[in-house]
């Protein structure tokens, strides 16, 4: 399928000239895909507490935006025109766009953030808006016109539910069907329509604002530095002014607060535990008769193993990270976490007792699997 999906480029030449630089049309990325699912089941996934839904309606400047779970009853209530729903995650409850999912392996698992559905009837739509983060847009099931700019004003409609664009000037204009897709780099504004009801799926990349990062590393810090000494002043001095905080008291909290280093390592460590930490409403759910040591060894050693779709594994250098937790394996268990990090599951083959402990200790966290197709 990659020959097709990037429009007959290499992955290397994509990354290369394409990606992060300018927006590309595929036509056939994705030859005779017509969707993963129909409208119904999107519903159904819609009203499930454990799936993140949105229900979009409007046009213009005016728009509603409702938080699911959803109920039968309110999709009944809605009009014949200009309303969308989009389930976030669908790789998360799907195998068949988990596996779609996977045609985008040229791009860094860390990178990758997950597979979304929007439905949307005619006329149906998110509005003109931008995104911070790359993204493919393929084309399900009908038909949905879309027009980009690359435009430098990117002011949004004040007190709007979502972060539509106060003024949108179409550069280009396309109608998307089944099996085309889209690819926007970061900040390139966009506006699809629905021509008649129609399904997009969008398959979304990580891109951590730098305050997000440097928060997420004092917190690890906080967690993880342990400082010695105490603040002392035996050659405190008579000062004039009790309530002044002294120049002798400044430059010693600065010396103590420059025994905060970090180097590579830290950051690294940092990164894996982060870049592998699931999203806050991601649950596992243990298996409900999980399989006992031996059990489960014989079944890994016939069937293989794969990733739970929500987990991720992720290393750098020797150290691994799953789920946000980290761990230094043998030498000898490397190569087999690379490859099941790389590819998210593992042919049957012979493993030590070591990794089939481990992997027994995944099973019951519900991280990861037998590969049974």
């Amino acid at each position: 399928m990659t020959k097709t999906l990037l429009g007959g480029l290499s992955p290397t030449r994509f990354l290369r000239d394409v990606w992060h630089k300018h927006p590309l049309l595929i036509r056939g990325a994705v030859p005779g895909f017509s969707g993963l699912l129909s409208p119904a089941e999107m519903q159904q996934l819609a009203c499930r507490s454990d799936i993140e839904s949105r229900l979009i309606q409007g046009s213009g400047t005016h728009w509603q935006l409702d938080h699911g779970p959803f109920t039968k009853s309110d999709f009944r209530r809605l009009p014949k025109r200009e309303w969308t729903l989009l389930v976030q995650s669908l790789n998360h409850v799907l195998p068949e766009a988990d596996a779609l999912l996977a045609q985008f392996g040229f791009i860094p698992h860390a990178r990758l953030d997950d597979l979304m559905v929007s439905y949307a009837v005619s006329g149906g739509s998110v509005g003109p808006h931008f995104d911070s983060y790359d993204v493919f847009l393929l084309q399900g099931q009908g038909h949905r016109r879309w027009q980009i700019s690359t435009q430098a004003d990117l002011a949004l409609i004040d007190g709007a539910p979502l972060k539509i664009l106060r003024h949108f000037e179409a550069e280009d204009e396309w109608v998307l069907g089944p099996g085309d897709m889209l690819y926007l780099p970061p900040h390139v504004a966009h506006y699809g329509v629905a021509e008649g009801a129609c399904m997009t799926y969008s398959i979304g990349f990580r891109a951590p604002a730098t305050e997000e990062l440097a928060h997420g590393f004092l917190m690890h810090l906080q967690d993880t530095l342990t400082l010695q000494g105490r603040y002392a002043d035996p050659d405190l001095r008579l000062q004039r002014h009790p309530g002044e905080i002294g120049r002798a008291m400044l430059t010693q909290i600065e010396g103590m607060i420059a025994e905060i280093k970090w180097n590579r390592r830290d950051i690294a460590e940092f990164a894996g535990r982060y870049l592998s930490e699931p999203k806050p409403n991601v649950v596992f759910d243990a298996p409900e008769v999980p399989l006992g040591r031996a059990a489960f060894d014989r079944q890994a050693a016939r069937c293989g193993v794969a990733l739970n779709p929500k987990s991720r594994l992720l290393f750098a250098g020797k150290r691994f990270f799953i789920n946000g937790e980290a761990f230094t394996p043998a030498t000898e268990e490397a190569d087999v976490l690379q490859q099941l990090a790389d590819r998210r599951r593992l042919a049957p083959r012979p493993l030590s007792a070591a990794l089939r402990a481990r992997f027994h200790e995944w099973h019951e966290a519900g991280w990861l699997e037998i590969d049974i197709p």
